[in-house]
């Protein structure tokens, strides 16, 4: 277990000596000051549009950090022969495997911390209210969500060959699922057969990434789901991320790290 932090830490150092993080976080803060600025037509519910930019920034900026840390992790130690001393400590694979993951989740989640954190006050200073159980089951919901990404990508890390191509589907993969994710069931209906089942097949296979999208909720002011479902959004992202780590381990422990 020593170790699997230690690499984690290392993983969360490398990300906050990057310029990545800070780049997304000042963009995020400048847009959404500049918006929160303007007075659109005396609009008097322009905290609603306030709110929709910075979330949607927000998620942007989560899947990059996602994505782009993760991808990075292997391919890098591999690149640089850090790995083989790494494992002569000795390290086992599925240790490395858990430490890359531990800390690309904590670093989101810490990244996470800091975009809502601003978001918060900037809302909480139009609204005069802040409904921080909402913030928490927001920022959480997303985190958790970011899990399975981060599983995805740690996957495609040890079947694709470069960092850059990984990235790219995985970012086509999950945009895909937050956009028609909810959709292929109604659209498996319309289908004939075999086309039907295997659209039916890939419904309940894929995580459903749109399920933890409760910005609508926040936006609206709404009362968010209950917490047991709060709580089986969480068992179900903890489950699919458990899967593709194991998956991700069946690879890793077969694929020759000199190539």
């Amino acid at each position: 277990m020593n170790a699997v932090i230690a690499i984690a830490g290392v993983v969360i150092t490398e990300l906050y000596r990057r310029k990545d993080f800070y780049v997304l976080f000042v963009l995020t803060a400048v847009i959404t000051l500049l918006t929160g600025a303007v007075n659109f037509f005396n609009d008097p519910q322009i905290v609603r549009y306030l709110k929709e930019i910075a979330l949607l920034l927000i998620w942007i900026s989560g899947l990059v950090i996602a994505i782009g840390t993760t991808a990075r992790q292997i391919p890098a130690e591999r690149e640089n022969r850090t790995i083989f001393p790494l494992l002569a400590k000795p390290v086992a694979r599925g240790q490395v495997i858990l430490g890359k993951f531990l800390g690309c989740w904590l670093a989101c989640g810490l990244a996470l911390i800091v975009f809502y954190l601003f978001f918060g006050l900037v809302s909480g200073s139009r609204e005069h209210h802040w409904p921080l159980v909402n913030y928490f089951q927001t920022l959480w919901l997303q985190w958790m969500m970011l899990g399975v990404v981060i599983g995805l990508v740690l996957l495609g890390s040890v079947v694709f060959a470069a960092p850059s191509s990984n990235a790219t589907i995985v970012l086509v993969i999950v945009v895909g699922i937050l956009l028609l994710g909810s959709h292929l069931n109604q659209v498996a209906l319309q289908q004939p057969e075999p086309v039907r089942s295997i659209v039916y097949a890939i419904y309940f296979l894929v995580p459903h990434l749109e399920w933890y999208d409760v910005r609508d909720f926040i936006i609206y002011d709404s009362p968010l789901p209950g917490w047991a479902d709060f709580g089986l959004a969480t068992l179900y992202a903890g489950v699919y991320a458990a899967l593709l780590l194991f998956a991700t381990w069946l690879v890793f422990r077969r694929k020759p790290l000199n190539l």
